[in-house]
Formats: structure tokens, sequence, C-alpha cells
């Protein structure tokens, strides 16, 4: 992403976010771009004060990229269900962060330790009907091995004991990487 592009994201999901917590308008996505029209998996973040408030993606895109930034948008803001007892509310806005994860296509690995790349990859974990994911920005701000980010995806995310992604013939261990980006709420024009 350009950051001509990026700064159309942003825009696009902030005003996402102003319709489905304050009732405003949601954004025109028309675009002629085809790196927007493409058709990508994202994750978009929400923030406020660095504590967690929302994040929600999807992998398989349903749209193209520009209408997945606006529709996970509104589902960080409204659909976590780590959030629904206390959803956002239109004075918070203001306080918000946006960060959005354009994501590349996952790849399945056998040897997910000689693999991966912290802080470069993200992992999404899958067995039977469980599956767990972590952005590959959690690495890095958490600080863990490549060891505690698999078993934390495992157990914490997927519900699985956490060494599923070696012990579990079952398991699958997916990467991808992200072009990662934000910025405050008051920043995004």
């Amino acid at each position: 992403m350009n950051e001509a592009q990026k700064k159309i994201l942003l825009k696009v999901a902030k005003q996402s976010v102003e319709s489905a917590v304050g009732g405003a308008r949601m954004p025109d996505t028309h675009t002629d771009d085809p790196e927007l029209l493409a058709e990508r998996g994202c994750f978009v973040t929400l923030k406020n004060n660095d504590e967690l408030r929302g994040c929600i993606g999807q992998f398989s895109p349903e749209g193209p990229l520009i209408e997945m930034v606006a529709q996970m948008a509104v589902s960080s803001s409204t659909c976590d269900p780590r959030f629904l007892s206390h959803c956002i509310t239109v004075g918070e806005l203001p306080k918000l962060d946006i960060e959005i994860s354009v994501l590349s296509p996952m790849r399945k690995t056998d040897n997910a330790l000689r693999d991966l790349r912290l802080g470069t990859d993200g992992i999404y974990i899958t067995c039977g009907r469980r599956s767990g994911c972590f952005l590959p920005q959690v690495a890095t701000e958490t600080g863990w091995s490549k060891e505690e980010f698999l078993s934390y995806c495992c157990a914490h995310k997927a519900g699985l004991p956490p060494l599923s992604w070696k012990n579990n013939p079952a398991a699958e261990v997916y990467l991808f990487s992200a072009d990662v980006f934000g910025a405050r709420w008051d920043e995004i024009q």
C-alpha cells in the first residue's frame, strides 16, 4: 500500500466506526484504485490509550479491500465479543487509534518453528472446529518466543491445549504477513 491508499483506508475505517457508533453516514467506498479493489483479507484494530477496544478481521475476502475495511471497522467497534458489555461510545471516539492490517494469502507450514518469522508472520491455527489467530504485531508487542506465540494462540485463541501446534497431528498451522499501518483518530483526514 502506498501512503495515499493507506490514508483512504484509514478514512474509510474512521467514518465506518463513526457511523456504527454514532449514527453518522456510512462512507463512500467508490474507488478506481485497483489495489483498493483487490480482494484481500484484513483486520481492523481499535485501541484507546493502548488498550484494545476491538479487533475483528477476515482472512477470506468477500469483496474489495476497501469494502472489507469498512465492514471490519464496523464489526470491531460494535461486534467484538470481548467488548459487548462495554462497547465503544461516541465520547470515546476522539481517543481511539485505528490500525489496519492488510493480509497476504495464508500458507500452510509443516514446521512452524523453522518457518515462523516473529514480528513478520501472523499465525492461524486450526484443529477440527477450533481455530485462533494472532496478527504479526502481537509477537512484537508481547516479546514472546516462537514457542510462546504458537502455544498462546492454541490455548487462548483456539481453546486447544497449548502444545497442540506440535503434538496434535490434526492441528494445522498457517502463516501470513500483513501490511500494518494506523493513526490516531484526530490525525485521520
